[in-house]
């Protein structure tokens, strides 16, 4: 079994290394577009193979799409920062390039696959990556509940001062400071946290959950990597095994929540078929209205890409 990762910066090097040490397939490919990069990271990976107990092969290529022939999922991850003075829009251009010659790639070569896109703006780069591949939509998935429920919960614990495996988070809309937590649904070992929490810093806590990534952008002055890159790896493993997961992914909608044609964060359940149901939560005015509101958020920049054409 195989799993490719579309670019070897430091998400997806880190989503590469992560999977490999679990062992749930027989190689990982990596793939970048600059000589040499792929190829020296998955050489260090490799080397800690015996370090850290495995024996996942892992193969880097420079735009060798032949050498990720038969992948069962392919994470992407390809696409550059938003620089000082790039428009919003010039950035989803850019990007929307990248991801639409990435996924025809992939595709070519490993058509029954499943994607995880990793890239930014990630609800338009999913929607980008889904036009482009031409299959279900239950197969092209986005990364971002996952990684925003661990902010939330990473926070919670530290606030709690308990262990973060105990605490269960949801959250659902768009990724960014759109997004919509859900304390309600938010438990420690089957306890309310608001019977944990008193609501001022329980608000404080989901304002910063909010803003996790630019928090860090601030701190390092580049994008975080290690909770992304893990946040990947955590779905591959539960599409490779079959594991049947329940996690907030960015998923096409058909109805759900009142709302169609959007990629947007909801809970579903990720197996070996992709998103194999998407489960509707029953949301009180208030969360309704802002998850409406998010969507809202993410129709708008989806309509940049669709104006691109």
């Amino acid at each position: 079994m195989k799993v490719t990762v579309v670019g070897a910066g430091n998400v997806g090097a880190t989503c590469a290394n992560v999977i490999a040490q679990k062992e749930i397939v027989n190689e990982v490919v990596l793939v970048d577009i600059k000589e040499g990069t792929a190829q020296g990271k998955a050489l260090d990976i490799w080397q800690t193979s015996g370090i850290n107990n495995y024996d996942t092969r892992l193969t880097g290529v420079t735009n060798d799409y032949t050498k990720t022939a038969g992948s069962e999922v392919v994470v992407i991850t390809s696409g550059l920062p938003r620089k000082p003075g790039m428009s919003r829009d010039d950035l989803i251009s850019t990007n929307a390039e990248i991801v639409k010659s990435v996924t025809e790639n992939v595709i070519k070569y490993s058509p029954e696959t499943i994607l995880i896109i990793v890239s930014n703006p990630l609800d338009v780069m999913t929607y980008c990556a889904y036009l482009n591949a031409h299959i279900p939509s239950s197969r092209v998935i986005g990364m971002a509940g996952i990684l925003d429920t661990a902010r939330f919960r990473a926070f919670l614990a530290e606030a709690i001062d308990c262990s973060p495996k105990d605490i269960q988070a949801m959250l659902l809309g768009g990724h960014g400071d759109t997004m919509v937590p859900l304390p309600r649904y938010t438990t420690v070992s089957g306890i309310p946290v608001t019977e944990l929490i008193d609501d001022e810093r329980l608000n404080a806590i989901v304002d910063r959950a909010k803003k996790g990534g630019g928090e860090l952008v601030a701190l390092m002055g580049t994008s975080a990597w290690y909770a992304p890159g893990a946040a990947a790896a955590q779905m591959v493993e539960s599409i490779i095994r079959d594991q049947k997961r329940i996690f907030p992914v960015c998923s096409w909608l058909t109805g759900q929540y009142g709302l169609k044609d959007i990629y947007l964060g909801v809970p579903v359940v990720l197996g070996k078929n992709g998103i194999e149901k998407i489960i509707e939560l029953k949301l009180n005015e208030e969360e309704m209205k802002l998850v409406n509101e998010s969507a809202k958020a993410v129709k708008e920049v989806m309509d940049v890409l669709d104006n691109l054409k």
